[in-house]
This record gives structure tokens, sequence and C-alpha cells, in this order.
């Protein structure tokens, strides 16, 4: 029996130019480029943060949600599961999982919706890729002889390229990122390896929360209705809640399965011997089949329809929003009440900017204990 062939992975030596780094390093003997960038964004102030900050509940609801860390844990360990069968550089795929939300600002994706609002008012957007690349190679702040974490270029390129592309004229500051080529196999993972964690934990913590029913989920989510039977006929009696564990395993086992056959077939397809051939293809290659796709966008929607858009994830969601707004207007209009390194920072960056980066450092507790005062301060 034949090994199955590995796909055109990053080399990640010294001589990779995805290697490579704006500041010199000295080597290592025992790691690798792409591990000393793992080392160094599980290291980072930013990435403690995640611990702090919203999945989909926020922390005080319970212990048992996901916060932004647990989910990055859950999909670093689908990334090097896919990375490990497709013969790809797990090295990078794992610093990838990791740094992949890092640019999330408090309260979730309804934080991040109101902090871009805020920004639209100045002409500017927030974006979490951008702004996680901006705290790799600005704010973090751990070495003597420059700014930032240093990362290799193959990280910085994929924190920026891993879940969208961007047009390059309408970026011209992220040039050396070649954003007219799509990102190595290793980058177009990420955000499927995302989305099989988030779809498989967001239906574990729904049903945690009381706001969903398994049979509900049965009756409308087709590939977790069919991991379910199959789980139930071979556990027959078992209570529901550990029959739904085992059923959402299998979907996600399932899920990611497709993910490393539908991207291995999809790379061979094309004939696909190297790097340059992932990146001049017109296409991402690593995607879902036609039929896990479908049912994707089915299980999305009816998380969108029942547990994102429900009231009382609605009320938390109108709860950030008012926060976020009246905290980056304050600013705006008070930027001396900002902490000193952000003030001085705001000449050179201008203080919108500057507002929202420091808005979107912060965890959920920390804005929320930053609004009793700042509302004060507006009534006065």
């Amino acid at each position: 029996m034949t090994d199955t062939p590995h796909l055109p992975a990053v080399r990640g030596d010294a001589d990779d130019p995805l290697s490579t780094r704006v500041y010199p390093a000295p080597a290592r003997a025992h790691r690798t480029p792409f591990q000393r960038d793992r080392d160094r964004v599980v290291q980072a102030r930013a990435f403690r943060r995640l611990a702090g900050k919203t999945q989909v509940f926020t922390s005080r609801a319970s212990d048992h949600f996901r916060s932004r860390l647990t989910h990055t844990i859950e999909v670093v360990q689908i990334a090097r599961d896919v990375a490990c069968a497709l013969g790809l550089n797990e090295d990078l795929a794992e610093t990838l999982a990791l740094v992949h939300d890092i640019g999330h600002p408090p309260f979730g994706h309804a934080g991040e919706r109101a902090l871009d609002k805020c920004l639209q008012q100045h002409g500017l957007r927030f974006d979490h890729n951008l702004h996680a690349l901006r705290i790799c190679e600005h704010f973090e702040q751990r070495y003597a002889a420059h700014r930032g974490l240093n990362l290799t270029l193959g990280v910085r390129e994929g924190i920026i390229k891993h879940s969208r592309d961007y047009k390059p004229n309408e970026h011209p500051l992220l040039e050396p990122y070649m954003l007219g080529e799509r990102p190595p196999l290793e980058a177009q993972i990420i955000d499927l390896a995302d989305e099989i964690a988030y779809l498989t934990a967001d239906l574990d913590d729904g049903v945690e929360s009381g706001l969903l029913e398994i049979d509900h989920i049965c009756d409308h989510v087709h590939i977790l209705s069919r991991c379910y039977k199959q789980v139930a006929a071979q556990h027959a009696g078992v209570e529901q809640k550990y029959l739904f564990n085992e059923a959402l395993q299998l979907m996600q086992h399932a899920l990611t399965d497709d993910l490393i056959a539908t991207t291995r077939r999809n790379t061979e397809a094309i004939g696909a011997k190297s790097l340059e051939d992932i990146r001049l293809h017109p296409r991402r290659l690593a995607v879902f089949s036609q039929q896990a796709e479908s049912e994707r966008l089915q299980e999305k929607r009816y998380l969108y329809d029942t547990l994102y858009t429900c009231d009382a994830l609605e009320n938390e969601h109108n709860k950030a929003e008012e926060v976020v707004t009246a905290l980056f207007n304050f600013w705006i209009k008070n930027p001396e009440e900002l902490p000193q390194s952000y003030f001085d920072e705001s000449v050179e960056e201008g203080l919108p900017r500057i507002v929202a980066d420091y808005i979107a450092g912060m965890t959920d507790q920390y804005i929320l204990l930053q609004f009793p005062a700042i509302r004060r301060a507006i009534r006065r």
C-alpha cells in the first residue's frame, strides 16, 4: 500500500522567502521559523485577552460557553488535522489558526459591527483581519529593537488572506502580501476549519443555553440529523444529551473529512506541483464539496434564524452597540481622556483609528467597567 501523496506545501526552511522577517532574528537550531511564530503569538498580550472576549454568548452567562480563546483552540485542532492529512506545513497552519481571531474587538461580531459603523462616520472601516496584522506589526511590544512580533512573511500573509481576498487597488499598503495571488493551502484551510469549529460549537452552546432544542435542530439541520440518527442506532436507550454530543463530533468529523478530500481532489485536478500553481489558480482550492457546502449553508441559516438573532442575543448585541458607540464618541470628543500612549499615537495615526484601536483591544469585562464612568461623564 502506497502513501497518499502530499499536496504542495510551504517549505518553511531558512531559504524559503515566506520564512523571512522584517527585522533579523537569530536562528534557533531546534525550532522552525513558524514554530517560533507560534510561540510569539501565544505569548502575546492580545492572544491572552481572547479569554475575555465573546464568541457567541458573553462569558458572564456561563463558564461553559466558548470564549474567543477556547474557540481558537478548537480551530487549531481541526487545522492541524487537515494539514497533517494533506501533507501541508502543520506549523504554519497551527500558527495561523492561533492568530486568526486576534484582531476581534469585545462583544464578538456585534462589537465589530458597532466599531465599523463608528469608523465609517470618519471615512474609515474596521476589519478584524487587518486589525490583527496591525496588532502583530505595531501594537505588541516585546522586543528592545523594534515594535511588533516580527512574524514571518508567511504568517503575516495568512493573517490577511486566510478568509478573503483583498483587491490590490483598494489596499495599496498591503502590496508586499501578494494580494493578486491566492494564499498557500495552509492559509486557505483556516477559514474552513473556523467554519467547522463554530458550526459545531454554536449548536452545542445553543443547547447548553436553553435557546435551542435538540429535536428542533434535528428537524431543520440535515447533516446533524443524519449524524444523530446514526449515533442513536448504535446507542439505544442512551440519554439524548449524550447522543447529541456524539452526533456533534460525528458532524465535525464528516465536515473535516470532506474538506480534506475535496481540497485534495481539487488540487490534483489542476495538476498542482508547486506553491506557485496554488497561488496562480483563479479560485481557492480548499473548499467543501457541493453537498457539504449546501449543508453548511443550511446550518448557518438555521443558526442565524434561531440563535444569532434571537431576542436574548439581540439584547446583548444592542447593549454592545450602545457601549462601543458611547465610548468611541466620548474619546473622539475628549481625546485627552485617552491613556497617554494612545493620545500620543493619535497625532500620527489619526484620532478615530487610535480610538478604535483602544476599544478593540479591550475584553468584554474591561469595556463594561469603563462604560459607567463614561456614561456619567457624558451626562454631566
